[in-house]
C-alpha cells in the first residue's frame, strides 16, 4: 500500500500561496530542511524566520543553509516559537510547524502542548491574506498526541468566513503523522477574529 508523503504534500499546499519576495517562517527549525526550501521558494527579495530552541538545530541550519548560498534571506532565532512575536513585525505568506522532536537529536525535548498553541495562534495572526498555516502533528508520542487534539479543538473553532481548515489524515493508522493546513480568506486582517 502506497504512503501518503507528508513533506511532498506540504510542499503542493504551500506553493500555491508562497510569493516571490514574500516572508515566510519555519517554526520548528529542526535540521532546516524546511527553511531552505522556503527560502528557495521565496527568492531573493524574501526573507524566512526559523525557529528553534536547541543550538544544534541552529547550528545544522546555518550550515544547510550557507552550504546553499540562502543564508542571507535568512533569520535563525534561537527561542521558543512562543515567542515568535517578538521578532516577526510583517504578515506572513507561510508558516510551517513540523512537531516532536529534532530529528536525530534528543528525543526526550518534544514541542509542547501549550507552547505550541501560543505560537499556532500567533501564526494565524500573522498570516497574510491567501496565506497558510501548515502543521504537522506527530502523535506517535504522548506529547504528540495531545498536540494534535488540541490543535484540532482549537482550529476548529475559527471562523469559517476568514479560514479554511483541513486535516490530512491517515485513518486507519491512528499513529501515523498528519497534517492541518489554515488557509486565510482574502479579508483584511484587523476583520480577523481570533479565537
Amino acid at each position: 500500500m502506497p504512503n501518503i508523503d507528508l513533506l511532498a504534500m506540504h510542499k503542493l499546499f504551500l506553493q500555491n500561496h508562497i510569493k516571490p519576495g514574500g516572508t515566510v517562517a519555519d517554526f520548528t527549525m529542526g535540521n532546516g530542511h524546511d527553511t531552505a526550501w522556503l527560502a528557495d521558494a521565496v527568492g531573493e527579495g524574501g526573507h524566512v524566520y526559523a525557529f528553534d530552541i536547541q543550538t544544534q538545530a541552529l547550528e545544522h541550519t546555518r550550515a544547510r543553509l550557507t552550504e546553499a548560498g540562502l543564508i542571507d534571506r535568512c533569520t535563525l532565532i534561537c527561542d521558543s516559537h512562543a515567542n515568535a512575536a517578538n521578532y516577526i513585525k510583517e504578515p506572513i505568506c507561510a508558516g510551517v510547524f513540523n512537531l516532536g522532536y529534532l530529528p536525530g537529536g534528543d528525543r526526550t525535548k518534544t514541542t509542547l502542548c501549550a507552547s505550541t498553541k501560543i505560537a499556532v495562534e500567533t501564526a494565524i495572526s500573522l498570516c497574510a491574506k491567501d496565506g497558510i498555516i501548515l502543521i504537522a502533528v506527530y502523535p506517535g508520542h504522548e506529547e504528540g498526541t495531545r498536540e494534535g487534539e488540541m490543535l484540532d479543538s482549537m482550529l476548529a473553532a475559527l471562523d469559517h468566513r476568514s479560514f479554511s481548515v483541513s486535516r490530512l489524515r491517515i485513518i486507519n493508522s491512528p499513529t501515523s503523522p498528519f497534517f492541518f493546513a489554515v488557509e486565510r480568506h482574502d479579508v483584511e486582517r484587523h476583520d480577523v477574529e481570533r479565537h
